[in-house]
């Protein structure tokens, strides 16, 4: 249970009143997490109750006290302890008094990954020689926060006369916390990553060295080798090893493809505009159902597959931002089929299937008016084991109310006209901004014409006659502009053509919260438009009537 303390001094001088948020320290203001259950020694089979899940945590300071533990484990903590599938420890080291609040990865372990799942976590060391910790509520269940009862230290040996002030030390692996007895784990992997040349965990007093898919360890048992045949560890790979003239490789079951690193075989993917589809080898996942992150999102199977549907607003999927990309993940999780006379309970203890599900978007897009209903209309929608579109259309109306669109014949405007265009999400998801950085007009459907006309440029408006009008969705972005034609007696039809930015809706430093921003040389932001993967979509076109 957890227990709030509230330790409030307050010094009010005469004639003196402050207009500024009363701050609360979290060296005495926390909630104390008691039950021992977080505690780092509790293996869920020894314990009584249902499993654990800190779905409840909401972003207050906590401090470990009592039988859950000191601090929280600063090593990788296996799966099934805490009190919970996925024990989540802190994959750093404590910070000290002077440091104030730090911000350190927090890591959840499971399936033989110390860090399968992970997120950023504040730290503070206090005065009095305890710790306080900003928990973030998890976004999986099961996993939990661990507490971690420390060793104190021993006193250093006296030889004659004693003084009663000697220094305590701690054993190797281990430093001195604040509080002058208590001996906290060191990370080794902090510096210089433990000496191993790719992979390196962090173990209670120590470290061990790892190597990703096709490589294997060495006898100096920190640098990688790469594997040169099936015979050793099955070649790096996860499910068949081949040896031909060639040399090795690695091949997948009917069902699965084969990753990028060449050694994995995944399950496939298809990530379009409006949905996610998954679909699982029936004789992968055994005896198993399949659920999402919400366990209401449940897999169908057709006898030879189990295909699970789902889309970027429901199942629990995440969407964040993370550099050039949107990316949505969600967790396909196996649990084994309840049987007649079972107590209803649904728990994962005996299954270690887990899933990861990842799509990727890029953030920019060059999408171009398109109206007429033909294979050149096609949607912002591409299919692939693991990357998509981000759903996004380029559309002209019919009036200022931006209402309804024109779907069966293209816009025939004249010059006294006005036209109005917008930029529409073909989906509606939360969290995310976006930026119209560049628009502008053609008089042919190519992009790349080298006559063209900018409405926007470097997210200003580059024609002073070009308005924007509000919209209720805060990804939709509406403008209109006098009606316009390229010079030349041929030239009786307008294409527009628009890149558009996403970005999180709370990143305050982003470019979308810039908005407009003048053209300047950046050599330091040159952007590599390589894998930002700009797709045009070509329609049109706008029928100028001149008579």
């Amino acid at each position: 249970m957890h227990s709030l303390i509230l330790l409030l001094s307050l010094t009010l001088s005469a004639g003196f009143q402050t207009s500024s948020a009363l701050y609360l320290e979290p060296c005495s203001t926390y909630i104390s997490l008691n039950e021992p259950w977080r505690n780092t020694e509790n293996h869920i089979n020894d314990s009584l109750g249902a499993l654990k899940c800190d779905n409840d945590m909401d972003g207050q300071w906590y401090r470990f006290t009592g039988m859950s533990g000191d601090a929280m484990p600063t090593f990788c903590i296996e799966e099934n302890f805490c009190g919970t599938h996925a024990p989540i420890w802190l994959n750093g080291s404590h910070p000290n008094v002077s440091a104030g609040i730090v911000s350190i990865e927090a890591c959840a372990s499971f399936n033989n990954n110390c860090c399968l799942w992970s997120t950023i976590i504040d730290v503070k060391a206090c005065p009095k020689g305890y710790y306080v910790y900003r928990l973030p509520k998890p976004n999986y269940c099961f996993h939990a926060y661990c507490g971690h009862f420390y060793d104190i230290c021993d006193e250093a040996d006296c030889v004659g006369t004693c003084s009663g002030l000697e220094e305590c030390h701690c054993t190797e692996g281990t430093v001195l916390g604040p509080d002058g007895q208590t001996c906290l784990d060191v990370n080794e992997c902090e510096v210089n990553n433990g000496g191993c040349s790719e992979i390196c965990h962090n173990l209670k007093g120590s470290f061990q060295c790892s190597c990703m898919a096709g490589h294997v360890l060495s006898n100096d048992h920190v640098t990688c080798e790469d594997i040169e045949g099936c015979h050793y560890n099955n070649g790096g790979c996860s499910h068949v090893c081949t040896t031909g003239d060639d040399g090795y490789h690695c091949e997948c079951p009917r069902g699965l493809v084969l990753s990028e690193d060449t050694h994995s075989c995944l399950v496939p993917v298809q990530c379009k505009s409006d949905s996610i589809e998954v679909s699982v080898p029936k004789d992968l996942i055994g005896g198993l159902e399949l659920f999402l992150l919400n366990s209401s999102c449940q897999g169908l199977s057709n006898g030879t597959h189990v295909n699970i549907n789902f889309n970027l607003k429901t199942c629990g999927t995440v969407v964040e931002v993370v550099d050039d990309k949107i990316i949505a993940t969600n967790t396909l999780t196996g649990i084994p089929k309840q049987t007649p006379g079972s107590n209803g309970d649904i728990i994962i203890r005996t299954s270690k299937l887990v899933i990861p599900i990842v799509c990727e978007f890029p953030r920019r897009y060059t999408v171009s008016e398109g109206y007429v209903p033909n294979s050149l209309n096609s949607q912002l929608e591409i299919m692939s084991r693991n990357h998509g579109r981000f759903p996004f259309a380029l559309e002209i109306f019919k009036s200022k109310e931006f209402d309804e669109i024109y779907r069966d014949a293209p816009p025939v405007l004249k010059l006294r006209d006005s036209l109005y265009f917008g930029i529409e999400p073909l989906m509606h998801v939360d969290g995310l901004q976006a930026l119209v950085e560049n628009c502008f007009a053609t008089p042919s459907p190519k992009s790349d014409d080298i006559m063209r006309y900018y409405l926007i440029k470097d997210g200003c408006v580059s024609d002073d006659a070009v308005k924007q009008q509000s919209s209720r969705d805060h990804l939709a972005k509406h403008f209109y502009v006098p009606v316009f034609k390229f010079v030349g007696k041929d030239n009786k039809k307008v294409y527009l053509h628009c890149r558009v930015l996403v970005c999180g809706a709370l990143d305050e430093r982003s470019r979308c919260s810039q908005g407009c921003r003048a053209r300047i040389q950046r050599s330091s932001e040159t952007e590599d438009t390589g894998h930002l993967r700009n797709h045009v979509l070509t329609g049109g076109p706008i029928v100028i009537d001149t008579e």
